[in-house]
């Protein structure tokens, strides 16, 4: 027989006989989506533990599986109803498409993350606190493998919430993203067991109080210790470029030379007290073949002095293998016109830059948005771009920037970020929001400053603590003309030591599950 401190512990006998009332589940998960930006209600996280109670109301594997996707369907559902507007770009080709493909993504990506979540229902765990940190050890497993070859779709990990404020994002540099989104779904799930479980409602509450004392305290400390306005030695001038061409008139053959000239034009507005060191345009901005045409590489490097740099997004096109081979790539030119190196993007856009399972889903007659009948192909991995004479750079494009701990080649050589993307793909929508937060989360993480450059926005650099220093607004084009902020003397530990997340997580668990197992000794 159960004694009454455990019975007190679990859910209350009331509360597991009511219906389920699964119809709240997406809703619950709809309001999370308020916690990612540009909203950035961090509160809402808290809706996590209503997901929490619901699973250790579930009676097996396959009832925990249904509340957890219902959660995740509206999750994604209302944090991705964006990627509908990439469809209607080409909407005579894509546009019936818009609906369906969103929802399909958000049924997928519900299924990738309630998979883990389910195994709540068998388990049955009878302390709170341990269950509570199982639960944040699972959703973690969802998020990574939503970010593995054949799903690679990492976007909005619970830890983008903590974008919210500079101050809360400072624990990613510590723990990573991965091991912060733990945090928060810990944090979200004690809540639930203070709210539902009056025995241990005196310890859930002492620990989501230290966590978020803790967590601010650190943010703000970390800060306090690098204060703004430093910059890198000797000092680099550095000008971002964001031409706002919309993606329906982007690719249209007729005008691509005025595109090509609306950048060089920005790039060569006059600049105090001269030119600038670094000229950063945005991916896919040179539509040209900067391999073979001296002209083009001739017109871009113009724009610098003769010992500045050009950093372009240009596709590069390779017609001497069979099939020829197509890259996503940027590009750095030195001042007299030199090619200087070359990345070719590694993570690409799974129906976007290439057509997964291409045999099967191309003879139903789909294509991807961007290439058509062509895929790109991947890069063989993340590099160091060495510009002679000034800081080496991290190239990441675009979809690049979402990938937690990728930020740069991990070998220490890097002194900034390079992200060049085009996010016009998404109009004026939550998606360019989103985009923009992950790569400042690339920042933390690496102790590097970013140098964000966007086709419609959002343009913005960043200092080596995530903090936007200079930004331009979605549907703009300007420029940004600034010094490029010091990167931090060493990586943050969660670049430094990339194990050491994995291990937190893990001691978090054997402690979960020893407290787990004494309390089935004491009440078997």
């Amino acid at each position: 027989m159960s004694s009454p401190t455990a019975a007190a512990g679990r859910l209350p006998a009331a509360a597991a006989e009511r219906p389920a009332r699964l119809w709240l589940l997406p809703f619950a998960g709809a309001a999370l989506a308020l916690a990612l930006p540009p909203l950035g209600f961090l509160p809402a996280v808290l809706v996590i533990g209503l997901l929490f109670v619901r699973l250790q109301d579930a009676r097996g594997y396959w009832p925990a599986f249904a509340r957890a996707w219902l959660f995740g369907f509206g999750f994604h559902l209302a944090g991705l109803y964006w990627v509908g507007i990439a469809f209607l770009a080409e909407a005579e080709r894509f546009g019936a498409l818009a609906v369906p493909g969103v929802v399909a993504l958000a049924t997928i990506l519900a299924v990738i993350g309630a998979v883990p979540l389910a195994v709540m229902g068998p388990l049955r765990l009878r302390q709170p606190v341990a269950a509570a940190t199982v639960f944040a050890g699972l959703w973690c497993v969802g998020e990574l493998a939503r970010g593995q070859y054949g799903v690679q779709f990492p976007w909005n990990p619970l830890a983008l919430a903590l974008a919210a404020s500079d101050a809360s994002l400072q624990v990613v540099a510590v723990v990573g993203t991965t091991a912060a989104s733990f945090l928060v779904a810990w944090l979200a799930a004690l809540a639930g067991v203070a709210l539902t479980m009056p025995a241990a409602r005196r310890t859930a509450t002492a620990i989501c109080l230290a966590l978020v004392a803790g967590i601010a305290a650190y943010g703000f400390w970390r800060l306090a210790s690098h204060p703004p306005g430093l910059a890198a030695e000797p000092p680099v001038t550095i000008r971002i470029v964001q031409a706002n061409i919309a993606q329906h008139h982007k690719w249209d053959p007729a005008q691509r030379r005025r595109w090509f000239e609306r950048h060089l034009d920005l790039a060569r507005r006059p600049a105090a007290p001269h030119r600038p060191d670094i000229v950063v345009w945005p991916e896919s901005s040179v539509p040209y073949s900067l391999d073979d045409e001296a002209e083009v590489r001739r017109l871009v490097a113009g724009v610098v002095p003769p010992e500045g740099v050009v950093i372009v997004g240009s596709n590069h096109f390779d017609g001497s293998t069979a099939p020829p081979t197509l890259h996503n790539s940027v590009y750095a030119i030195a001042g007299d016109g030199r090619l200087l190196d070359r990345y070719d993007k590694v993570d690409l856009v799974p129906f976007g830059e290439f057509l997964p399972m291409r045999p099967l889903l191309g003879a139903l007659g789909l294509e991807a948005l961007a290439v058509g009948s062509v895929d790109f192909e991947a890069g063989p991995g993340r590099v160091t771009m060495a510009l002679p004479g000034l800081p080496p750079a991290s190239p990441l494009v675009c979809f690049e920037a979402a990938f937690a701990g990728r930020g740069s080649d991990g070998t220490g050589q890097a002194r900034w970020i390079a992200n060049v993307t085009n996010d016009a793909w998404f109009g004026i929508s939550s998606g360019p929001y989103q985009h923009a937060a992950m790569a400042r989360m690339r920042a933390v993480e690496t102790g590097l400053p970013l140098v964000r450059t966007a086709n419609t926005g959002i343009s913005m650099l960043t200092d080596a603590m995530g903090r936007v220093l200079e930004s331009l607004p979605l549907g703009t084009a300007g420029t940004i003309d600034a010094t490029l902020p010091a990167a931090l003397p060493a990586s943050p530990p969660a670049t430094r030591w990339p194990w050491l997340p994995g291990l937190l997580v893990g001691l978090a668990l054997l402690a979960a599950g020893a407290i787990e197992l004494a309390r089935r000794r004491a009440d078997p």
